[in-house]
């Protein structure tokens, strides 16, 4: 199981490389510090069925910060919910992958996310809504750190606390850089474990590239009552792409076409290689 989730997260780099090189837009570097536990999520921990993407027993999944389609449509079209030849498409007006996601266009997206800091508050009043129905499904909300400097994530903390949220998961993707740099320079978030825990959060810290690890995490949250959990994913910006790793700079930048050969090349594989395989898919 991990060697297998290890090689769909490497295809799904290799998507999001190929996705905006083609769109000469997109967010590649939160996408790619997303991606190993996108894929344990997509892969693994949620209850899905993409030939029926609103089933009413499935698990709920928002990405708050909107951004990352790149890393959110791949995993979608590799798991099934729309054609993978759809990603070529990415940001195109004759797609219907736009470059922030929309739950009118696209199968799999619960609702439309970009503006920062409100993915958490719908992911509230879902968990709520499932309790009071008697509903076993959970929700799983992806907050970037930089966005969690808006003051609403905050008022969503205390409500998830105070009603016992414990079906409610926040997966922070801590690769510490936002779009103007780190962010401890713009608006420092540490002690951010500390923070959850008083407002009454159960808190696990994660390496969020090793696969065992992340399972084990979502393993611990599903099995603790009582408290909504949040996963603190310790991530590297651009993970996976050696000029990309740990630098701002590509938060929303589309490589060049020499990087994309670089990058794929890194990655094991080549425009022309992984583009056909996009095509025929």
């Amino acid at each position: 199981m991990n060697q297998t989730l290890s090689n769909t997260a490497l295809i799904i780099r290799r998507d999001i490389i190929t996705m905006t090189a083609y769109a000469g837009s997109g967010h590649p570097g939160g996408s790619l510090s997303c991606t190993d536990f996108a894929t344990v999520l997509m892969f693994h921990e949620l209850k899905r069925d993409p030939k029926n993407p609103k089933w009413e027993g499935r698990d709920l999944l928002f990405y708050s910060n909107g951004h990352v389609t790149p890393v959110n449509y791949s995993c979608l079209a590799e798991a099934g919910y729309f054609p993978i030849r759809d990603l070529l498409k990415f940001r195109k007006l004759d797609g219907h992958l736009q470059g922030h996601p929309s739950s009118h266009d696209t199968p799999g997206i619960e609702v439309g996310s970009g503006s920062l800091g409100q993915g958490l508050s719908i992911g509230c009043g879902v968990a709520l809504a499932a309790k009071r129905e008697g509903s076993s499904r959970r929700v799983y909300v992806v907050n970037g750190d930089g966005e969690l400097q808006e003051g609403m994530n905050w008022e969503s903390i205390m409500f998830a606390a105070h009603y016992k949220l414990d079906n409610l998961v926040s997966i922070v993707d801590r690769n510490r850089k936002q779009i103007d740099g780190d962010t401890e320079d713009i608006m420092a978030l540490e002690p951010l474990a500390d923070k959850w825990k008083a407002f009454g959060w159960n808190v696990i810290e994660c390496d969020g590239h090793d696969i065992p690890a992340i399972i084990e995490a979502f393993a611990q949250a599903k099995s603790h009552k009582g408290q909504p959990t949040v996963i603190i994913m310790k991530t590297v910006m651009g993970k996976g792409v050696s000029f990309m790793e740990g630098t701002h700079v590509w938060h929303g930048k589309a490589p060049s076409l020499e990087q994309v050969d670089k990058a794929l090349h890194e990655l094991g594989t080549s425009l022309t290689e992984w583009t056909e395989r996009l095509k025929n898919g």
